[in-house]
């Protein structure tokens, strides 16, 4: 059926003409929705408002720009309100630790929120991106570098640059769905654009290929033996590793061994890593083994930024929570150990 057919059954109150119009967009939708607030959670649900807001408002829709500009509005000034709200999350947060952690080699002045989008939901998105140079594109779009330099800026110039710079929409269309002038747009992207300083990741290994797969194939055995030295041998000199949303950071081969072999990988700690990927990058769900009895306990999820043989930034998400997205329990057995 055409999309002008299922636009007159939706406007006259068919639901299922309505989900077969928006359908194609979803994913690319909470795609959008998760880079400009750095969440899984907080993207599915700003998707299922932006959802509503259309079903609900479908009979006034003029059709003056596309339906996907259109939902793409929506998504972008919902996003935008809760932002502005900040009441999508409780702001509490925790070590999880019994003990004292070590001095970081910087404290940033409040937590980063950012989580991990998997990989297999990317998938759906690739699948539609024509060609391996636009599909490597997008991938990069959601690095974790990128969005980690994305939430550093003013929710405006967040919205303007994902727009523009990401999915391609002209100054005159961002203007209308921001309601604002193409001059504003303009302003601050070039903002935007300014501030934003993301690391290069072009000597970065092709996603799966021989040579990233060698890469964490050896930091996956050295972490599970607890092997600091070789953990560290495979750092690039400025490599860095933080816990989100707890505000540390440790920077450089001296404090992360530090912390390696304080907390992370100190004597009595039993790591099982679960491979998977986020943000298009290699990445595991965490297990440590219980002591006690055969139980492994989730420990959250660590993804790794590769610099060509190397690793420049080991980022372990706290949150056990997480694990659930990626399709990973919370405990696993002996026999589930992969």
């Amino acid at each position: 059926m055409l999309a002008a057919d299922l636009l007159a059954l939706a406007r006259r109150g068919d639901g299922e003409a309505f989900r077969l119009l928006v359908e194609p967009y979803r994913r690319e939708l909470q795609v959008h929705c998760y880079r400009i607030l750095g969440s899984v959670q907080d993207a599915e649900d700003l998707l299922q408002d932006t959802l509503l807001a259309a079903w609900r408002g479908i009979a006034g829709y003029e059709g003056r720009a596309s339906v996907r500009t259109w939902l793409y509005r929506i998504a972008t000034n919902r996003c935008l309100n809760a932002l502005r709200a900040d009441t999508r999350r409780p702001r509490v947060y925790s070590a999880e630790s019994e003990f004292t952690l070590p001095e970081p080699t910087h404290r940033r002045a409040e937590p980063s929120w950012l989580e991990p989008y998997p990989d297999a939901l990317l998938d759906e998105l690739a699948d539609d991106v024509p060609g391996p140079e636009a599909r490597y594109e997008m991938r990069e779009s959601v690095s974790l570098a990128f969005l980690a330099a994305l939430q550093e800026l003013p929710p405006r110039q967040r919205a303007v640059l994902v727009l523009r710079d990401v999915l391609g929409f002209r100054a005159a269309e961002v203007a209308a769905i921001l309601d604002v002038t193409e001059n504003a747009v303009t302003g601050a992207l070039k903002r935007a654009r300014a501030a934003m300083a993301v690391p290069d990741r072009e000597s970065a290994p092709l996603p799966d290929s021989p040579r990233e797969r060698r890469v964490v194939d050896d930091f996956a055995r050295a972490f599970q033996a607890g092997d600091v030295d070789a953990v560290v041998a495979m750092l690039t000199d400025d490599a860095w590793l933080t816990m989100p949303p707890l505000p540390l950071e440790y920077r450089g081969l001296e404090d992360v061994r530090h912390f390696l072999a304080t907390v992370a990988l100190r004597e009595g700690n039993d790591h099982v890593l679960v491979p998977t990927r986020a943000n298009g990058q290699p990445a595991f769900g965490c297990y440590l083994r219980d002591p006690r009895t055969p139980i492994l306990h989730a420990h959250g999820v660590l993804v790794l930024t590769l610099s060509g043989d190397r690793i420049c930034a080991v980022t372990r998400f706290v949150d056990n929570a997480l694990l659930a997205a990626f399709g990973l329990p919370r405990t696993l057995r002996p026999r589930d150990d992969r």
